[in-house]
């Protein structure tokens, strides 16, 4: 791999992101387009359903001319479909690019190598593989979707210094400190879907959707088993699209679904529906209980851990994960710790 191709990658990389919390269900793509060491152009997909990075890219260039001895960086394959958009590698192939450069081939099965092999086939010369594990990070919400069949999952708690998630009365109020909660709700405008137990809904009444932060709100989601939770309650004001798992009925509302799943596969039926709504990513808040049984069936990518100065003597205890810590840093003096399941 040559300096070039990394430097340039790299570049689509970070335009690739921008896309985070807009783009799903389709992944984050960066492109850049170099002629003679020089950008001429560059794009990334910045909403769903409107033009993929691609064509912003090419759009950007103002001598087109330029574009057949010019190389295009892009971070996942050309698709290759005609979805809500026209196919790309049709686009690159149009303007007769010299050469194209992929990080990832794309594993959708409308793709899945086809774009390499229609720009090969017109005659573009195609590199693959350049940073390859970093594309594969950025779009990890996407290779799970696809490879897994499940959305990639993030369990997020906050912690006392003693080790509890609650108190014995299930009040967890508040733990983490002001800057620590706004971290959260990006997090929560960057993902797909958030999931909460029961007695968290019951005894915290949470909102779930995201303020103080520029965002789209998740998918709310929550465990009533029984239908016993109060309808008062905030996840139920219907100003939020909402599923409420349940073992009684279906039921479809405005902004308030019903959905029954069996009593022995709980967790594995909610993550077979949020694949079937082509959920990418889920953050699952809690409760203790709900969490650990995630972590006790393996059903997790990345536990994010604030722990905080202040104990409880006694209460809930907070769940153990039993992952690879990646990462450690203070946020106003709450420590931060995210785990990978590796």
């Amino acid at each position: 791999m040559s300096e070039y191709d990394s430097k340039y990658m790299t570049r689509a990389f970070e335009l690739a992101k921008q896309g985070l919390g807009n783009v799903s269900p389709n992944p984050m793509v960066g492109c850049v387009i170099v002629h003679n060491d020089r950008i001429i152009g560059e794009g990334w997909h910045q909403k769903y359903g409107e033009p993929h990075a691609e064509v912003n890219a090419v759009n950007s260039v103002k001598g087109q001319s330029l574009l057949s001895e010019a190389t295009a960086y892009v971070t996942l394959e050309p698709c290759v479909h005609y979805g809500k958009t026209p196919p790309c590698a049709d686009l690159l192939i149009s303007h007769q690019l010299k050469k194209v450069v992929i990080a990832n081939t794309d594993p959708f099965p409308l793709v899945n190598g086809g774009g390499i092999k229609k720009l090969e086939h017109a005659g573009i010369e195609v590199k693959i593989g350049v940073l390859e594990e970093v594309g594969r990070e950025i779009n990890k919400r996407f290779f799970s979707a696809i490879e897994k069949k499940r959305p990639y999952i993030i369990l997020k708690w906050a912690q006392t210094a003693d080790g509890f998630i609650a108190r014995e009365n299930f009040d967890s109020k508040w733990i983490s400190n002001e800057y620590s909660r706004k971290l959260v709700h990006k997090w929560r405008a960057e993902e797909d879907a958030i999931l909460v137990g029961t007695n968290t809904a019951k005894y915290d009444n949470p909102s779930l959707n995201v303020r103080g932060w520029e965002g789209n709100n998740p998918l709310r989601l929550v465990i009533n088993k029984n239908l016993s939770l109060d309808n008062s309650l905030n996840l139920f004001d219907r100003t939020i699209p909402t599923v409420c798992y349940n073992l009684k009925k279906d039921e479809i509302a405005e902004n308030l679904i019903f959905k029954k799943i069996s009593k022995g596969h709980v967790i594995r039926d909610i993550l077979f529906d949020l694949d079937e709504r082509k959920i990418q990513s889920l953050i699952v808040e809690g409760g203790s209980s709900l969490i650990n049984s995630f972590i006790s069936e393996g059903l997790w990518d990345e536990a994010r851990v604030f722990t905080a100065k202040n104990t409880f003597g006694n209460g809930i205890a907070a769940p153990k994960t039993f992952g690879k810590l990646i990462s450690s840093e203070s946020v106003k003096g709450d420590q931060l710790d995210i785990y990978v399941n590796k």
